[in-house]
């Protein structure tokens, strides 16, 4: 159970219609800031802006509030060129929905106020201070004297098409099958996929490195997938990630002379590929798959049907690798 309770204002009161305060398209910053620019005194001529200033209604809040009140026809505004062509934006207020027309006609009886302000010094004319001599025509001789006989024009030279820059002499000296093994590089995981288009001659030049020490394209693939990660972190930067995979080119394991007992121990593989093998045969992407014996080739590539022990997985097809999900 509510009660209220109202007292008459003596003074300092403005009426409104209950259709107003009660508007269900109107949120309550516009009913404030319509309500507050209605009870300010005639002749008042206190933007928006500023109420919305003394009525503590925040930037955000006091956009959507006008926003309000210009879409339901309680505000209008319009530019106009006052005296000494300043522009000046003029308001219409009321407590009525009113449409662009009738506003229109009210705001043509409207003067324009122009603020106090001092005229900006590109409006104001200068005095004008004389050439020093006195004025002389140009001259209309016509044609010169003698003909140069050659073109004295300054146009810049042409640039050479045999020259060409550094960076097109050295992306055209990369070997295709540097740039297909970069190309390829998405298949083998999900991680991979978002490469940027503009790192492929970059990383093609570090793959071409590797190739260029021994390594084979399965061994370049083999250290990209073991520097991935494995505990489902995703991959931000796929491009950083692979330069910094490709940066390093270590020894190929032939022309390695280190003793045995002085070699760093590899580093393992995960879980989920330490039962793995890469297929050595003819595949548009790296095939891994579970071997039984010392096979290198998968049962495709053997025309075999794969083992069906309990347990074992189909092999690896497009699309599947480390990550195939």
């Amino acid at each position: 159970m509510i009660y209220r309770h109202f007292i008459a204002p003596p003074r300092a009161f403005t009426q409104f219609s209950h259709d107003l305060i009660r508007h269900p398209r109107l949120s309550s910053d516009a009913v404030r800031l319509l309500t507050w620019q209605l009870s300010l005194p005639d002749g008042a001529r206190e933007p928006l802006s500023r109420t919305a200033e003394r009525a503590r209604i925040g930037a955000c809040a006091f956009t959507r509030a006008k926003r309000q009140l210009k879409e339901e026809g309680f505000v209008h505004e319009r530019r106009v060129q006052g005296p000494g062509g300043r522009w000046v934006t003029q308001q219409l207020v009321s407590n009525v929905p009113l449409s662009a027309a009738e506003a229109a006609k009210i705001l043509a009886r409207m003067p324009v106020h122009v603020p106090d302000a001092p005229a900006s010094p590109q409006l104001v004319p200068s005095a004008r201070v004389p050439a020093t001599g006195a004025p002389t025509p140009p001259p209309t001789d016509g044609h010169p004297e003698k003909d140069p006989g050659e073109n004295t024009s300054h146009r810049p030279a042409e640039p050479d098409a045999t020259v060409t820059s550094p960076e097109a002499a050295e992306a055209s000296d990369i070997p295709e099958a540097a740039r297909a093994l970069v190309a390829a590089l998405p298949h083998l995981s999900p991680d991979l996929r978002r490469i940027p288009r503009g790192m492929h001659d970059e990383l093609a030049r570090l793959v071409f490195r590797w190739l260029a020490a021994g390594h084979t394209p399965a061994a370049v693939r083999t250290h990209v997938l073991r520097g991935l990660p494995d505990d489902g972190t995703p991959v931000h930067r796929p491009g950083g990630l692979l330069r910094y995979l490709l940066r390093d080119v270590p020894p190929t394991p032939d022309s390695d002379t280190t003793p045995t007992a002085e070699r760093p121990a590899p580093a393992r593989p995960s879980s989920r590929l330490a039962a793995l093998r890469e297929c050595e045969g003819d595949h548009v992407q790296a095939t891994l798959f579970r071997p039984t014996g010392d096979e290198t080739l998968c049962s495709r590539c053997l025309g075999s049907p794969a083992p069906s022990h309990p347990g074992a997985p189909a092999p690896a097809g497009p699309g599947r690798g480390r990550h195939g999900r």
